[in-house]
């Protein structure tokens, strides 16, 4: 498959996680009535990573996300040559969004992106209050477990055809514990997207939820690497049973 296709599947599927994301927080936890609250986002982020891994996983592996894409190149599993496309990709496809979003949501009476269209934040844009150094860790973290999770998923002795199960879950489990935090990000362009269409303060911000999740997708490829036996080892040992 070319570098223009792969990268091209990247931005629709990060397109979707965003609008289908930050739409639900946007328009469907704001609708009177319909309650989706907290609960209901975390599982739409996990929804569109689980629809778009069956979708473009065969094409471009379904990063939707820099974090993914260079943790995936720290693990060996991603060509370090092909990372500029895949991460222009993923923020272009990211501001499309947030853009559409931003259209869809304004046709309402009195739409103000004051409430920060879903950007990420800390201090006062956290949603919970939380301070720098407590969103730092957290995004670290939350992005480490992330790659963790991947890397296990799509290793090739894992059971086949359900890492976009394993990943749409833990993705959903990251939202529920890390909205109060920081809105969650997890994903760099996830959070440049809203926070172009935003400004001010969301500009600002914006290096954290670049910071954080690229040092926790590195670290979290190079734990499952250390942790997780060589092949042939683990050959070894199946064999010995």
């Amino acid at each position: 498959m070319a570098l223009w296709q792969r990268a091209t599947a990247e931005l629709i599927g990060t397109f979707w996680l965003v609008l289908g994301g930050c739409g639900s927080a946007v328009i469907g936890a704001a609708f009177p009535g319909l309650g989706i609250g907290h609960l209901g986002v975390a599982l739409a982020f996990g929804l569109t990573v689980l629809t778009m891994a069956f979708a473009i996983g065969h094409i471009s592996g379904c990063h939707l996300n820099p974090a993914v894409s260079v943790g995936l190149t720290v693990g060996g599993r991603f060509k370090a040559g092909e990372l500029p496309a895949y991460i222009v990709a993923q923020v272009v496809g990211a501001a499309l969004a947030a853009g559409t979003l931003y259209f869809i949501a304004s046709g309402k009476a009195g739409f103000s992106t004051a409430g920060g269209l879903a950007s990420n934040g800390y201090g006062l844009h956290s949603p919970g209050q939380y301070g720098m150094a407590a969103g730092f860790v957290c995004e670290v973290v939350m992005t480490a477990a992330f790659l963790f999770v991947i890397m296990g998923a799509t290793d090739e002795r894992a059971p086949k055809g359900l890492a976009p199960i394993a990943i749409g879950l833990c993705l959903t489990l990251i939202h529920l514990v890390s909205i109060p935090v920081t809105n969650t990000s997890v994903n760099p362009a996830r959070s440049t997207g809203p926070a172009l269409v935003v400004g001010g303060w969301a500009l600002e911000q914006l290096w954290m939820f670049w910071v954080a999740p690229l040092i926790g997708g590195a670290l979290g490829a190079f734990v499952y690497g250390l942790v997780a036996a060589p092949r042939a080892t683990a050959a070894r040992v199946v064999a010995s049973r």
